[in-house]
């Protein structure tokens, strides 16, 4: 998902607009997740970028999309960018040190 989301509307309020937004990008986590994985894979992971436009995006984690979505909603932004990447996984065993 490559999107530029606009936090205006003519007959909705903007609180309104940006709970539809985060149910969208939501639904879209959960569609790319139930998606069946390749072989040798273990889980989905998104490659995720967010900025007020699309040449000012920055590389997030997928846990902060929330945040940066009230974050545009505090600076009473027009229109932001988020970009969303699904991508199969490999996990990969923690080293535990030893405690003696």
């Amino acid at each position: 998902m490559k999107k530029t989301f606009a936090l205006t509307h003519p007959k909705k309020a903007v609180p309104r607009v940006v709970e539809a937004v985060k149910f969208e990008v939501k639904k879209y986590l959960k569609r790319e997740r139930n998606k069946s994985l390749p072989a040798g894979a273990d889980y989905w992971d998104f490659d995720c970028k967010y900025g007020h436009t699309e040449q000012e995006a920055k590389v997030i984690h997928v846990k902060e999309i929330n945040k940066c979505i009230d974050e545009a909603e505090s600076l009473s932004l027009t229109s932001f960018y988020l970009e969303i990447l699904a991508k199969p996984a490999v996990r990969t065993k923690r080293q535990v040190e030893d405690e003696e």
